[in-house]
């Protein structure tokens, strides 16, 4: 496993890139960016403006396109480690040491070049301001790096967020990146036949509602399956429910589960440290289930209580009372 500390923001290392960039789900970078192709799912990416740290997740995907992109370069050299400068005349420098020419427009070309995007938003963890921009590149194997992409102490960095100022708790990661590494991820993210026409029965049964959040506008709400479609492979009647994207994500992680004899929500207390979240702890499913639903959810239960019992005891008032289908 590898940590990453990613650039996020304006300045020379984005212009021209053409990303599209949300921090809390997914990065695109490509194969012109140095260290472009070690990136791998399950490592760690930490994100940052340059200033301040964002926040960091595990990659769960990295999907491979094609594209071009415009590369700025000196015109007097033609290396590309070229910098605009905010008050000096002319507005560019060329940083390669046998050149250093000043100029003020650079040489543009339009390349092809391999795109990248890692999806992260399962295990998405909000740390804006928790640490500076000084402490991120000191935190860094090369702490003169002014990569976009940079390795990460992770030990350290990880240290600094558990223990210092704002400490936070980080077993989320450790977590997701055990679930990706069990190939939970590719199983749950692989194209699903008939996904569509599932969606539409959940949309026509409960309305534009997540099972746990409450009402939605239709479009952030995805089809959850309340078991492992990847294992059974069908779109079971009663298998399934409506909810917002980053609760399922954290639903197929086992960070939520519903308790099948109170039929309230527990969440992990790992995932309890944000506030989002904790205020779910205890609460009600919001649309009416059945029987069949309610054998799902058992199994749910089951499967992701038992992984975890070390650390979060199963709740339950009772033996569970016999369900039909």
């Amino acid at each position: 496993m590898a940590a990453w500390l990613m650039y996020l923001g304006g300045g020379p290392k984005r212009v021209g890139g053409g990303y599209d960039d949300n921090p809390s789900t997914h990065y695109s970078w490509d194969d012109k960016v140095p260290n472009h192709g070690y990136v791998q799912v399950g490592d760690t990416i930490v994100l940052w403006d340059g200033d301040t740290l964002l926040g960091l997740s595990v990659i769960e995907d990295i999907a491979t396109g094609t594209g071009t992109k415009d590369c700025s370069s000196c015109p007097s050299c033609g290396k590309a480690d070229i910098a605009a400068r905010k008050t000096m005349t002319p507005k560019y420098r060329c940083w390669t040491a046998t050149c250093k020419a000043e100029f003020d427009n650079p040489t543009v070309e339009t390349v092809p070049v391999i795109t990248y995007r890692a999806r992260y938003e399962a295990g998405w963890i909000d740390l804006r301001g928790h640490v500076s921009g000084t402490e991120l590149r000191a935190l860094c194997e090369q702490t003169a790096s002014q990569n976009a992409l940079r390795r990460l102490r992770w030990d350290d960095f990880r240290t600094r967020v558990e223990t210092g100022k704002n400490a936070t708790p980080l077993d989320i990661v450790d977590r997701t990146r055990k679930a990706i590494a069990g190939g939970h991820t590719t199983r749950t993210v692989r194209a699903r036949n008939g996904q569509a026409a599932f969606r539409a029965t959940l949309l026509e049964d409960f309305g534009e509602v997540c099972a746990f959040t409450g009402p939605m506008p239709a479009v952030v709400l995805e089809a959850a399956h309340l078991y492992s479609y990847a294992a059974n492979g069908k779109h079971h009647t009663f298998g399934g429910l409506l909810l917002r994207r980053d609760v399922h994500r954290l639903f197929d992680l086992g960070q939520i589960a519903i308790d099948p004899t109170t039929l309230t929500l527990d969440v992990a207390p790992g995932t309890r440290a944000y506030p989002d979240y904790d205020k779910l702890h205890g609460q009600a499913l919001t649309v009416p289930i059945t029987n069949a639903h309610k054998k799902w959810i058992a199994e749910h239960w089951d499967m992701h209580r038992t992984e975890i019992e070390a650390v979060i005891p199963a709740q339950t008032t009772g033996a569970t009372p016999a369900l039909t289908t």
